[in-house]
């Protein structure tokens, strides 16, 4: 028998087989699933909020003393200045507002991610230090888009679906002129780094330098927040360092360390 003859129609089924996988595996990616869910957020803020009254403002890059910051979405009224983090996940989240890290269960599987309360604190405060707007005048928003469920108690500018856009039309009091927007627009455009695949490429690098670093440092036992290194100045330790809860003294949390 022709070996050709027996292995074409094997030969035929790899020409539409690979790109197949190839299209599932990147489905799958986080890195697609991240945009899809940004892209979801963009769609309702153009579609639910007037764009007469809320100016939206994609992807904004912003340099940092350590790097960047990347913010998905900024969006500017006289009602206020929102930063809007998103998050395409599904399954159970369970989180604290002060915990380093949430978790993520889906049936047996648990995955743990960084708290997005933390990861848009940083967002919010280098655009505030940028514009120099108070607290009343910026607000940080967490936007869950798929299929996830809260299983504790969540602030409420942490939210589910488009429960984002309420968070933000609930703020009906003016914080801002109309000039004042506008200077804003204009500064966040003028601030921000050029959109390209090189700033992409850095902030991607910065990012995995601060998980690798957030890696070495233990959270605390108590309340699972950050530890950081302290010295013993008293007793019969004094002089040894320890890793000591960040929110001492409310949290009295302690590692040794090796």
């Amino acid at each position: 028998m022709d070996l050709d003859l027996l292995f074409a129609p094997l030969f035929q089924m790899a020409w539409w087989l690979v790109p197949l996988l190839l299209v599932i595996g990147l489905v799958k990616s986080p890195w697609f699933k991240g945009h899809l869910g940004e892209f979801a957020v963009n769609l309702a803020i153009k579609l639910r909020l007037d764009n007469a009254t809320y100016h939206l403002i994609k992807n904004v890059t912003l340099p940092t003393e350590d790097g960047t910051t990347q913010i998905d979405h900024v969006i500017v009224s006289v009602y206020g200045v929102f930063t809007v983090e998103t998050k395409n996940m599904k399954g159970w989240i369970f989180g604290g507002q002060q915990q380093k890290n949430w978790t993520q269960k889906i049936y047996r599987r648990t995955h743990s991610f960084q708290n997005p309360l933390r990861q848009n604190y940083k967002h919010t405060r280098t655009l505030q230090s940028l514009l120099g707007l108070s607290d009343e005048q910026i607000f940080s928003v967490i936007a869950f888009v798929g299929d996830a469920t809260f299983k504790t108690p969540m602030p409420e500018n942490v939210t589910r679906g488009n429960g984002f856009l309420r968070y933000i039309k609930a703020r009906a009091e003016p914080v801002l002129t109309s000039e004042q927007v506008q200077t804003i627009i204009d500064t966040i455009e003028g601030g921000r780094l050029a959109r390209s695949l090189k700033t992409n490429r850095e902030h991607v690098a910065h990012v995995k330098r601060i998980v690798a670093e957030k890696a070495a440092t233990p959270s605390c036992p108590t309340c699972g927040s950050t530890m950081v290194s302290r010295q013993v100045k008293r007793g019969a330790n004094a002089g040894n360092t320890i890793w000591g809860c960040s929110r001492y003294p409310t949290c009295r949390g302690l590692i040794a360390q090796e």
